[in-house]
């Protein structure tokens, strides 16, 4: 199961938070979410919170660096979330370290 909820913080950022499983049906879901979401917002404005997932499976990896790729941030401060981020941030074994990347 996955809880997908945003909200809108002062500095007009849209922050997705996400807590659960990022796997099967799931990513399907997150993935119509954010398409309704970025026709509303630039993707540029958003940022993703992972601190809450359990798990990710190679589809949600793969919607969370397509994701980022349209300009989301994405944030995490668990180990294994964190070293994901870092992955679809600094492909190549580039790493910076750090909880916020984008």
């Amino acid at each position: 199961m996955l809880r997908i909820s945003n909200r809108t913080d002062a500095d007009g950022l849209t922050v997705v938070v996400l807590e659960g499983r990022l796997a099967g049906p799931w990513v399907d879901e997150l993935r119509a979410c954010w398409r309704v979401l970025v026709a509303t917002v630039d993707a540029r404005s958003v940022q993703v919170l992972l601190d809450e997932v359990s798990f990710i499976d190679p589809a949600g990896k793969a919607l969370l660096w397509a994701m980022h790729e349209q300009g989301a941030t994405l944030a995490a401060t668990g180990c294994m979330t964190r070293a994901i981020v870092d992955e679809i941030a600094h492909p190549g074994g580039e790493r910076h370290g750090g909880g916020n990347v984008s």
